[in-house]
């Protein structure tokens, strides 16, 4: 039960770290969420929130927050380790947590493929 927990450790707090995933423009989307990824050089993922005032207001964007973060301490263990992960909900979609947490892995998939895929290009170069 320990494992399950949304330690400090998982989580993405500096300017500098958001920056850099925004910078390395490695991107995966639907319809819920658009997801902004790049390496972090640790063994597990950690998690930043970005939810604008566009969704909403505090009690809307709050609500997406508690659900994001519960989404990806739920899977966790089924996202690639070695990733920052900067979640932005989309307008217009109701949080979800069922298909959040559905669709949370395979996006994180997505941007840690793109993300490999790059770094295969710049080796090869």
């Amino acid at each position: 039960m320990d494992d399950q927990r949304f330690l400090p450790k998982h989580h993405i707090r500096g300017r500098g770290d958001f920056q850099r995933a925004y910078r390395r423009r490695a991107t995966a989307s639907d319809r819920h969420l658009l997801i902004f990824g790049c390496e972090n050089g640790l063994p597990h993922p950690r998690l930043g929130l970005s939810v604008s005032r566009k969704l909403g207001g505090a009690v809307v964007r709050n609500r997406w927050k508690r659900l994001l973060r519960e989404a990806f301490r739920l899977s966790r263990r089924r996202l690639p380790g070695g990733v920052d992960l900067v979640l932005t909900p989309r307008k217009g979609g109701q949080p979800d947590l069922a298909g959040l947490i559905e669709s949370l892995p395979r996006l994180a998939a997505r941007v840690a493929s793109k993300l490999e895929r790059d770094d295969q290009g710049a080796l090869l170069e």
